[in-house]
């Protein structure tokens, strides 16, 4: 083998893997299976990954170096390889596989196994030989459907089979049938009777409604031309309720084609794709579904897509194979689905990516649908991650007294150079983490002189006003930088401006960590490894750090004017209009004087080109 980090025992059970088709299962050394695939040729696939040659992911890299042990089962057709594969990652769930969110949370309709069989609803899949229509994308759909059944065939569709419903008692058990306790249930049907209802039921979920309404005009006239008319009102009855139904399906197709339609979107920056099926059937969208794919990194759009069309099929979740498939993009492989739906339907289904017509636009449909269910699936991310409130946030409260938990916190701190350029800085976090986009800057307008104090009671005084005025979001905790003198002066503004009590306010003292609070003389001090200490701590430091690069910033800036301001005849302005043109003094001194004069005019370019050059 070319790789020789690859395991002795796993390279000679490579070597020796027959040239057939089946399924591989990488183990790690603690025997936990890694990942479980399919292949046309054993061999050639399994051999694959350890060809150092082969450009992978650093997914699958990782997965095979923790490879230690290789088993494979060998199968007749790609079609059985596609089946088992899909039984093993049901059974192991390996981390590397592709992995499905809300596997088992869709509701079925299930028609069971019976002499009797009985049609209900549920949300788990037993193999045991019933029938399973489905998934429903919504219980408000399956209900829909259900109440159809019941309405057009009187049909029970209770979720208890009447096994369990004790007679001897004055009223039924919990959730059994109260139809069936009142003996008037179709559970009391004679066998051929229910049967027949059970085919027209089977019939009406497959969507084959427009072959099912002509039985029923037919059974109608045979009953009403054999003066049965009690029989025949049940049966006028039963064809309102499915020509309803039939009404409320959407048309999407002209052609009167059972088609399965399939489309994919990845969301790159959720780490997450979303497969959506239309299932149309006589030409009508009679339901759809749609399931978030995880574990997506590195893979392409067709072998996501693939996986999703693939375990629909093998899954259970369907009990018709359609006359065709249609897909958003090529598969990787489609020659094992090709085979699947050839053995499950008896003839070739086609499956195509179609271009142009209302094929294509279907695929677009499903592609939106998609689409939508993504952006939703990023809202409900965003609304858990705003609602997880960080341990940080919670101790900090606690160690402080606080009355409610510092979710916002704004920290202020100040910077100067013996009183000359006077700065602040506001930082903004928003639980435990900094959220730059709210960072404010602060030249001191009003205090002459090295003031920290005053300094403090200007930038709060002005931050706290325009919060007020217009209608700003009111942080939960204030950080000032430093002890009781600058908590002092931070109160004392908020106060005349009306809004102390808004929210809280502390001071943190840089030697010994010391935390303030107003109106007490004793400062508190918080455990050192405390996470409550690290996050204001983390907020006074950031404070601090942008404070003094928009303090070295004024000063560079103020000094490169000053060069230029010392030329006579040129002012501030003029000063600043070169800077922004040229970006420096230095690549002014460099520039022509065609140059200048473009930029300030004749008379002024001439006395700054003049000062640099003579």
């Amino acid at each position: 083998m070319s790789n020789p980090k690859i395991n002795i025992e796993v390279s000679e059970k490579v070597a020796n893997l027959p040239l057939s088709p089946g399924v591989y299962v990488y183990k790690d050394k603690n025997g936990s299976v890694l990942y479980v695939g399919k292949a046309k040729k054993l061999r050639n696939r399994v051999r694959s990954y350890f060809q150092e040659s082969r450009n992978v992911d650093g997914r699958i890299k990782t997965m095979v170096s923790k490879i230690d042990d290789l088993e494979v089962v060998v199968t007749d057709s790609e079609a059985e390889a596609l089946i088992l594969e899909n039984n093993f990652i049901k059974q192991y769930q390996p981390r590397y596989n592709i992995m499905y969110r809300d596997d088992k949370s869709y509701p079925y309709i299930c028609i069971t196994k019976d002499d009797k069989p009985r049609v209900f609803p549920t949300r788990t899949i037993v193999k045991d030989g019933s029938k399973y229509y489905g998934p429903y994308d919504s219980v408000i759909n399956m209900k829909r459907m259900l109440e159809t059944i019941r309405k057009a065939f009187d049909l029970c569709t209770c979720a208890v089979s009447i096994k369990n419903i004790d007679r001897t008692r004055g009223i039924p058990k919990w959730h059994s049938c109260f139809d069936d306790y009142l003996e008037n249930c179709s559970g009391d049907w004679d066998e051929e009777r229910y049967n027949i209802v059970i085919s027209k039921v089977e019939r009406l979920l497959n969507g084959q409604t427009e072959v099912l309404i002509r039985e029923l005009k037919e059974e109608m006239e045979i009953a009403s031309s054999a003066l049965a008319f009690e029989e025949a009102a049940k049966l006028r009855d039963s064809l309102i309720a499915v020509e309803r139904y039939s009404k409320k399906m959407k048309m999407v197709a002209d052609k009167k084609v059972d088609r399965d339609v399939f489309a994919l979107i990845i969301d790159s920056e959720l780490g997450e794709a979303c497969g959506v099926l239309f299932k149309v059937r006589e030409g009508k969208l009679i339901g759809k579904f749609h399931r978030f794919l995880k574990n997506i990194d590195g893979l392409s759009e067709g072998v996501l897509l693939q996986s999703f069309v693939e375990d629909y099929y093998t899954g259970q979740y369907t009990a018709a194979i359609p006359d065709e498939v249609y897909i958003s993009t090529e598969l990787e492989d489609d020659e094992p689905l090709v085979q699947y739906l050839y053995q499950e339907r008896g003839k070739k289904v086609p499956v195509h990516v179609p271009q142009i017509g209302e094929k294509a636009q279907l695929i677009k449909m499903a592609k939106s649908n998609a689409k939508l269910h993504l952006n939703e699936r990023r809202l409900e991310k965003e609304k858990a991650e705003r609602d997880r409130i960080p341990h940080a946030v919670k101790e900090l409260k606690e160690h402080l007294g606080l009355q409610r938990l510092p979710r916002r916190i704004e920290c202020f701190d100040n910077s100067n150079l013996q009183g000359s350029d006077p700065v602040a800085s506001m930082v903004c976090f928003v639980d435990a983490k900094p959220r730059k986009s709210e960072y404010k800057r602060f030249n001191i307008k009003t205090v002459v002189g090295p003031d920290d104090f005053a300094s403090m009671k200007e930038i709060l005084t002005r931050r706290y006003s325009k919060v007020m005025k217009d209608g700003l979001q009111i942080p939960d905790l204030i950080i000032v930088d430093g002890g009781k003198g600058q908590l002092s002066s931070a109160v004392e503004a908020l106060k005349e401006i009306g809004f102390y009590g808004e929210c809280e306010i502390i001071g943190l003292a840089k030697r010994l960590e010391e935390v303030f609070l107003p109106e007490k003389s004793e400062s508190v001090m918080i455990p050192k490894k405390s996470t409550a200490l690290k996050l204001i701590q983390q907020a006074r430091d950031e404070a601090h750090r942008f404070a003094i690069t928009f303090h070295r910033q004024k000063r560079s800036k103020r000094t490169l004017i000053t060069e230029l301001t010392d030329i006579e005849g040129v002012g501030e302005k003029t000063s600043q209009t070169l800077l922004k043109e040229f970006g420096s003094v230095k690549k002014v001194k460099q520039a022509e004087i065609e140059e200048i004069q473009k930029v300030i005019g004749k008379k002024s370019g001439e006395k700054v080109y003049n000062h640099f050059n003579n």
